[in-house]
């Protein structure tokens, strides 16, 4: 008896010596600016912030914030990945997480670059023309794209070059980063979502506006099969359509930036199985439903606007609001926001991530709201443009 449980102490002593401390990950020495994330109940390891940068400039960078330890590190992709020549690339646009990996919309420079969520290391990257933005199935990313469209004014602002092609939708395989298939959608399409295998595709028409034949911004939403890879049905909307988001429950919401003359911005919605009914969401109380930037928590979408959206170059006083088609009623929020409300991210807790842009050249800032209190909690400096968040739980 003894002998045997001499052999048995020896095993598990054995065992333990067999095992290994956790190695941490590589950004764990990456340091930043600390915050209080005591009051953000959730269950994410990190949000991930992605900022535009200047178009032509080069400067796209990623952000996030730690919730180990409630630092927020700027510049990180570039700092993961000193190899990585030109850093992040030109004009970030979109970001999304799936399963551990991170997927970011690189405009200008024509690519979807795929990285690590747990220590933001390159793991791939996907050649996209003027990509716009994202959505997933449990096999595809799907990547809406302009198709390379553009248009150039010379010193007269008359056009000296363009191109207006159709866009297209990309899908890309998820395991071999691989694109296996394109669709045309409507003219400059942006956002995407995927709801029972469908995609709902928002077309903006922002190059289509300035050129023939139509020199008219797109007022549709292209619906595709994923199964057949084909549009399906297309719905006319408003002009300038922007996001688009399911609630998960059988409706579908899009944004309209509106023409900037006489058409305001604003949110619009419909049912999934009956897309043809378009409503479009305002208040009888207060009528200024107006959209610079949205997102959607749960069945909630959240928007910020600004009544006076037509007076370019004076200051605006921001709105803040949301929507549930479940819950069918419109909810303002008394918050006094300032600067250029560029993104934003609504978190569990009444409490929402809005990202400044301030002047678009100079690094921005993340500012957290409550909007039970109705006050800032804090702020921290962000890459230039910031606009586009992504959690990893």
């Amino acid at each position: 008896m003894k002998k045997a449980g001499l052999l048995l102490l020896c095993g598990a002593l054995f065992f333990a010596a067999c095992q290994k401390d956790p190695v941490p990950s590589k950004d764990a020495t990456l340091d930043g600016v600390t915050v209080d994330v005591s009051a953000i109940s959730t269950s994410a390891r990190k949000i991930f912030v992605l900022n535009e940068g200047g178009m032509g400039s080069n400067n796209a960078t990623l952000d996030f914030l730690r919730f180990e330890d409630g630092k927020y590190i700027s510049g990180a992709f570039k700092k993961m990945n000193p190899t990585v020549g030109g850093g992040l690339g030109d004009v970030g646009n979109d970001i999304a997480v799936h399963g551990d990996e991170v997927w970011m919309v690189i405009n200008n420079s024509g690519l979807v670059e795929v990285i690590s969520a747990v220590d933001e290391t390159e793991i791939a990257t996907v050649t996209v023309p003027t990509p716009r933005n994202i959505a997933f199935d449990d096999k595809y990313a799907y990547v809406t794209s302009w198709a390379g469209a553009f248009v150039t004014y010379g010193a007269d602002y008359s056009v000296t070059d363009s191109s207006n092609p159709k866009g297209q939708v990309y899908r890309i395989n998820l395991n071999t980063k691989k694109v296996e298939g394109t669709v045309e959608v409507g003219y400059q399409p942006e956002g995407i979502a995927c709801y029972d295998g469908k995609l709902y595709v928002a077309n903006s028409g922002g190059i289509s506006s300035q050129l023939p034949p139509t020199y008219s911004y797109d007022n549709t939403v292209s619906i595709i099969d994923t199964r057949s890879f084909a549009v399906t049905k297309t719905v006319e909307v408003e002009v300038n359509l922007k996001n688009v988001y399911s609630d998960g429950q059988g409706f579908i919401y899009v944004t309209s930036m509106g023409n900037y003359y006489d058409v305001h911005s604003g949110l619009y919605g419909f049912p999934a199985n009956a897309p043809e009914n378009v409503g479009h969401v305002w208040s009888e109380l207060y009528k200024h439903t107006h959209v610079s930037c949205s997102c959607i928590l749960g069945d909630e979408v959240y928007c910020i606007g600004t009544q006076n959206e037509f007076a370019f170059g004076e200051k605006h006083e921001y709105t803040v609001w949301s929507y549930s088609a479940q819950q069918g009623k419109v909810i303002f929020y008394p918050l006094q926001l300032t600067g250029v409300p560029y993104g934003v991210l609504a978190l569990e807790g009444d409490l929402l991530l809005v990202a400044d842009a301030g002047d678009y050249f100079n690094p921005g800032t993340l500012s957290l709201y409550d909007t039970s209190e109705q006050d800032k909690r804090w702020s921290v400096t962000t890459g230039v443009c910031p606009g586009h968040f992504a959690v990893w739980k």
